[in-house]
């Protein structure tokens, strides 16, 4: 396999030379491209007795062979380690003011980056949201562990240790070559054209008070990689959005063809959502929506001297809002809808599905298990598809960004058919 590694400037570059000596032991032939940075840290002599290969840096070496973009073309996989601060902005933001960069915009293999940098930065507001667009368009983010840092510092930040970052980066490659042997991603490219997608994202906030609200552990983070994904397959989406993660907001900000529309209770989510289902053609409801609401809201801060030791809040149901959507489909019309289950077998999860499909009636019902520590806010997630008979139709495992495409694929082949 054809790797490039990438190393940006960061004390942590000393440990990309065990990456590379990692890949090159497994058989792979590997090319590093470090930035000049890199190269005040661990010198090219080094990196060339390691990888076997010679070492550029410029844009302008080899001009004639156009090695600024070929080293892309022919990779298979791309891995950045240590991936610094700057360089997670670049790769974020398009960026290609040298090779690395110009490598990874040139390339469609799969990317892994394992960050490294002290914990204030790593924890900066621009960095999550430059980590969690790159992990909405795919890449891989190994790392970064808890510990030791430079100055005496400890803290998230540190990189990750040389085989944990080979043993992920090549699980990545192994799963993108196996997953698809047919070429179906490259099909999947503009195959919703012309398809007009509304999705739902987050979690609704029902107001106690002008300071208090019952709410949910939803981010949003299933809600805008399905908007992603159809987007970059050439839908026109709208998003609408209720509370999301600020990291996953930013996200969708920075998708140009994303249209948001931000709603907060699922009042406001029903009235959205009604009003955009009408135009289009598929309708996602990913949002977890609130099934109850505070039947008075009150005016003024509750306060406690007011309350004493016990407070009672009477509620009241929400309106269903995907059984809404189904009622009003148009012929033609996809709904998609999600069940969050607290089980974790899988033979209880699909038959409590089947029994909500009996009330929702969508096209789709998406089922996936959450607890304390699964499904809300992590990267990672499994779904099963059931289709309106119950039937499963669907499943899949992985990234959100994995997810999202199968569940596209299933609901493109409902409008083809």
């Amino acid at each position: 396999m054809n790797v490039v590694v990438g190393i940006s400037g960061g004390i942590a570059a000393y440990k990309a030379v065990g990456v590379v000596r990692g890949l090159v032991l497994q058989g792979h032939d590997v090319h590093v491209v470090p930035t000049e940075a890199a190269l005040r840290f661990v010198g090219a002599p080094t990196l060339e007795a390691i990888s076997r290969n010679p070492v550029r840096t410029s844009v302008f070496d080899d001009v004639a062979q156009v090695r600024h973009v070929a080293l892309g073309q022919q990779a298979d996989l791309i891995v950045v380690a240590p991936a610094t601060a700057h360089t997670l902005a670049k790769i974020a933001h398009g960026l290609s003011d040298d090779l690395l960069g110009t490598t990874i915009l040139a390339s469609t293999a799969p990317l892994v980056v394992a960050p490294a940098m002290h914990t204030e930065m790593w924890r900066n507001a621009a960095t999550v949201a430059n980590i969690e667009l790159l992990r909405a368009r795919g890449v891989t983010v190994v790392g970064p562990a808890d510990g030791p840092l430079t100055g005496g510092d400890s803290g998230p930040g540190r990189l990750s240790e040389p085989d944990e970052i080979v043993a992920a980066a090549l699980a990545v490659a192994t799963r993108a070559s196996s997953a698809d042997p047919s070429g179906a991603e490259e099909a999947r490219v503009a195959d919703l054209a012309g398809v007009r997608l509304v999705v739902s994202a987050g979690g609704t906030r029902e107001p106690l008070d002008p300071v208090r609200f019952i709410g949910n552990r939803s981010t949003g983070k299933q809600g805008a990689a399905i908007a992603l994904a159809a987007a970059r397959r050439g839908a026109d989406v709208t998003v609408v959005a209720a509370e999301l993660d600020g990291a996953v907001l930013q996200s969708l900000a920075a998708a140009p063809t994303i249209r948001v529309v931000p709603v907060s209770s699922a009042l406001e989510l029903e009235t959205a959502m009604g009003a955009e289902a009408a135009a289009h053609d598929v309708v996602v409801m990913t949002a977890a929506v609130a099934d109850y609401r505070p039947a008075e809201v009150a005016p003024g801060k509750i306060k406690k001297d007011d309350t004493g030791d016990e407070m009672t809040v009477r509620l009241v149901r929400n309106p269903d809002v995907l059984a809404g959507l189904v009622a009003a489909r148009r012929d033609g019309q996809v709904v998609v809808g999600f069940a969050a289950e607290t089980t974790e077998d899988r033979d209880e999860l699909v038959a409590l599905g089947r029994t909500k499909q009996l009330r929702k009636g969508a096209d789709l019902l998406v089922l996936n298990s959450v607890g304390w520590t699964t499904g809300f806010g992590a990267d990672d997630t499994s779904v099963i598809v059931i289709d309106r008979e119950g039937a499963e139709v669907a499943e899949a495992r992985g990234s959100k960004r994995e997810v999202a495409d199968a569940l596209l694929d299933a609901v493109a082949e409902r409008l083809v058919g």
